[in-house]
């Protein structure tokens, strides 16, 4: 049987150009214009629960209509949950524009605009058609060709050309940086656009701008001497919330030569009206000698476009208009145009740099209370008029982005021993930093009195458990995903770690019902971690844990992962005040847990319902994963008491260790995996692909062998490869990662809702597992399966699911977990004794 294609040669197969763009990278995600992927699944649905479990559910489905009627209908908010309004699969995203904490937009791989976040955590799921780049090519003083650079065939703007042939381009992206080559047909004119977003590593400034860079090359292939005009058509509005208020208006604007920045920078500016957060957004070109910038305040998206298309056949350029446009009134809508016109001679090259910038600085969120100030406007002003200035910056400055982009990838890049998916996997799972519902704010005047500094230095940083599952800094999650914070922004990580500290401390003793039992209990309960830290419909960090389905104040893994990422961060940064800081409050949640120990074994038991990160996963008395990450993280505290000469404190720690490690050995271990747990169920001996986290997070912190060996090296292996042989090559041939849950026979555990599922960011941390502990091609055989699903077969580019199953489904999209494949990074390298792409090879800009 022939091999199936796969990677470029899969998504790249009808591509008849020749030319592969200027400046396009070898690796990351390629994919032809015209490709189809295969039917998009469904998203996981009531349907799709299967009759045994239905029972368990219905209690908890009553209570949640009740619920979303009070808070649909009464509250007039959109629920942090929508179970009835899921997301439908959309195999259009591209790489996601601009930096982390500003809003962001993101541009489709055929090109479209069409996912925004603006307002703050809160998405709109449009394409607006009339977002566009468009070209215009002229020889002899003649139009000879004028094109929309899309493939699409609206019902509106029928006077421009559409349908660009979808086999003569492709799109490109490794992230923070995408590229749209186009071969035009005909015309021996090839174009690359390259987008640029300032993503930085170890940078706090560059990286939380606005703002996003198109450089488009034209390479002349022709034999004539051609006039090349691209033109950035862009509606104000996001076709969403807000659009169709009126009071929206346009004006150009020119930022003028100063003695620093000898450029020019034309464009227009679009104001949009809105109650509570006004933005705007400026589209600009850079001048240049040679190039001709002009641009056209309004036109009306939504009619036949005519004047503006022949206004651009005329003569390649647009008559610019003066003076500030007319404001719209109720559902009217208005767009701006700016072009950029090059001579480009018989076998040469131009350059023309485009740039859109956005401008929201000061927020709220729903509850319309606190006012709060985006970080990159201690560098641009709170006003409101910052957009032209941003759009200076991110012109002159693009440059010494891509640098720092360059010298932080191209280690990663360059080793021959990496391979070419995982590269692409590595960087462009990174989307979601920026592309997570992320803001970063600064903390509000007269609240950071007795905040730690670093809180006060970096802000509030919070990024959604997934652009559906709308909680801010999900804990149980982010447990997976901060490897690619603290090794990328590793003060983003601290500040965020000393925000949960304090609201470790609070209480909040407001009752309510939890949705999945009907159980009552307050809404924070102290020396507890705290599930999430708020809802952005609601008011984040104000009140925490919007999530209700279950009381996770008795969620046996939370308060651990706090410990085990605290020791963690240490080790990823060397900042022993951290530690210190952070001691006494592990102490507190210790402490605290140590209640689920009930019969004195040094080791926790669940309770038998879903209490922790598997929320519709049963378990009962000891378990794998709940006591596996108890030990790793009374090894820590062991550690930690070691470090500071606490001599009674590691005694007790020491202590219950020596007794939890031999009871979880013999309650849990049966000769070649750690059982799901020891309860009489028979879903018990499911062997689920986390079983081994604590250890995972062990080697993570630098322990878990030598004389801190808590789990034994044989049990460990022997997990591993038996998660492998079951759990990975025998479920769906091997290829789509590993799958939660499997029984001893070979079947998939179907017991619950999320034992038959696959859950991406668990694959890698699966993966990472597998490299620390020597077996290196069976980790990325398990990652690439996922990632090949993901990214190739399902079309979830830039949106990747929590889960998805062997057949059909696909539960919640564009989801946090998945970071965790900067686990597999982490691992790689201190395998290897050598610090790579988390390395801050460059020093920021004075």
């Amino acid at each position: 049987m022939e091999d199936v294609p796969q990677g470029s040669e899969l998504l790249m197969r009808r591509y008849a150009g020749n030319s592969l763009g200027s400046g396009v990278p070898e690796d990351g995600w390629r994919i032809c214009l015209s490709h189809e992927f295969e039917k998009p699944r469904k998203p996981f649905s009531l349907a799709n629960v299967k009759p045994r479990q239905a029972l368990a559910f219905s209690g908890m489905g009553l209570r949640y209509l009740w619920w979303y009627y009070k808070k649909t209908r009464v509250e007039k908010k959109v629920p942090v949950l929508d179970f009835f309004n899921c997301q439908p699969l959309k195999q259009i995203y591209g790489a996601p524009m601009g930096g982390i904490g500003g809003g962001s937009v993101t541009r489709g791989w055929h090109g479209e605009f069409c996912r925004w976040q603006l307002y703050p955590g809160m998405y709109t799921y449009n394409t607006v058609i009339a977002d566009q780049f468009t070209v215009c090519l002229r020889r002899a003083g003649q139009t000879v060709y004028q094109q929309v650079l899309s493939v699409e065939t609206p019902n509106t703007l029928q006077a421009w050309k559409w349908a660009l042939p979808g086999h003569c381009a492709f799109y490109h992206a490794l992230y923070p940086r995408a590229w749209h080559v186009y071969e035009l047909p005909g015309q021996n004119i090839t174009l690359t656009c390259r987008q640029v977003s300032p993503i930085i590593p170890h940078d706090y400034q560059e990286s939380c701008l606005p703002a996003v860079v198109f450089v488009w090359e034209v390479d002349n292939r022709s034999d004539e001497d051609t006039e090349v005009t691209i033109m950035f058509t862009l509606v104000n509005g996001t076709g969403g919330q807000g659009h169709g208020d009126g009071g929206h208006w346009n004006e150009p604007f020119l930022v003028p030569e100063s003695k620093k920045n000898e450029v020019q920078v034309s464009g227009v500016l679009l104001h949009h009206s809105h109650a509570v957060n006004p933005y705007s957004i400026a589209i600009a070109s850079r001048c240049r000698p040679g190039l001709t910038v002009t641009h056209r305040t309004e036109f009306d998206p939504q009619g036949t476009g005519r004047d503006l298309w022949e206004d651009l056949v005329e003569d390649g350029r647009l008559n610019c208009t003066d003076g500030s446009g007319v404001k719209t009134k109720g559902h009217e809508e208005v767009a701006g145009a700016v072009a950029c016109t090059a001579m480009v001679p018989v076998g040469g090259r131009a350059q023309l740099e485009f740039s859109m910038t956005w401008d929201m600085p000061r927020i709220r969120f729903g509850a319309q209370g606190q006012d709060y100030h985006r970080r990159y406007a201690r560098w641009f002003g709170s006003n409101g008029t910052a957009a032209p200035q941003l759009a200076l910056h991110a012109l002159t400055h693009y440059k010494e982005w891509e640098d720092r982009i360059d010298n932080w990838q191209r280690p990663i890049l360059e080793d021959p021993s990496l391979p070419s998916w995982y590269k692409s996997a590595l960087f462009n799972e990174l989307y979601f930093l920026a592309d997570g519902g992320t803001v970063w704010l600064d903390i509000p005047e007269g609240m950071g009195h007795d905040l730690p500094n670093m809180l006060n230095e970096y802000g509030h940083f919070a990024y959604l458990e997934g652009q559906e599952y709308r909680m801010y800094n999900t804990y149980d999650v982010h447990f997976y995903a901060s490897f690619a914070l603290v090794m990328l922004w590793p003060k983003l990580q601290l500040s965020l770690q000393y925000e949960i500290a304090a609201t470790i401390m609070q209480e909040d003793d407001n009752q309510r019902v939890h949705l999945m039992d009907g159980s009552r209990g307050n809404v924070k309960t102290r020396n507890v971690v705290p599930h999430d830290v708020g809802d952005p419909e609601d008011e984040p960090w104000l009140r925490v844990n919007a999530y209700l389905i279950h009381n996770t104040a008795s969620w046996k893994d939370l308060n651990l992962k706090f410990v085990l990422q605290v020791f963690r961060d240490y080790q990823a940064t060397g900042d022993f005040d951290y530690l210190q800081y952070m001691w006494p409050i592990c102490q507190k949640v210790m402490n605290y847990h140590m209640r689920y120990d009930t019969d004195g074994d040094g080791l926790i038991e669940n309770s038998g319902c879903a209490d922790q990160t598997y929320d519709g996963w049963p378990v009962k008395g000891p378990s794998a994963y709940c006591g596996g990450l108890f030990i790793a993280s009374l090894c820590v505290m062991r550690k930690i008491a070691e470090m500071n000469g606490d001599k009674d404190v590691y005694d007790n720690y020491h202590d219950i260790l020596t007794r939890g490690k031999d009871a979880y050995d013999r309650l849990l271990f049966n000769g070649h995996y750690y059982k799901y747990d020891s309860s009489a169920k028979h879903y018990a001996n499911s062997v689920m692909a986390d079983q081994c986290a604590g250890q995972w997070y062990l080697r993570a912190c630098g322990l878990g062998s030598g004389t801190d060996e808590v789990f034994p090296v044989e049990h460990i292996r022997s997990a591993l490869q038996t998660v492998y042989e079951l759990n990975v090559k025998g479920f769906a041939d091997g290829k789509m990662g590993a799958v939660n849950g499997m029984l001893p026979n070979g079947e998939v555990d179907l017991s619950s809702v999320q034992s038959f599922e696959v859950w991406v960011g668990v694959v890698y941390a699966l993966a990472a597992t597998m490299i620390q502990e020597g077996m290196v091609e069976a980790g990325f055989h398990t990652a690439e399966g996922t990632y090949r699903t993901v990214w190739e077969r399902l079309g979830m580019s830039f949106q990747t699911p929590e889960a998805y199953c062997e057949q059909g489904i696909f539960r919640s999209l564009a989801y946090m977990r998945p970071l965790s494949i900067w686990s597999m990074q982490w691992a790689l390298e201190r395998r290897e004794g050598r610090r790579g792409a988390s390395a801050d090879s460059t020093p920021p800009p004075k």
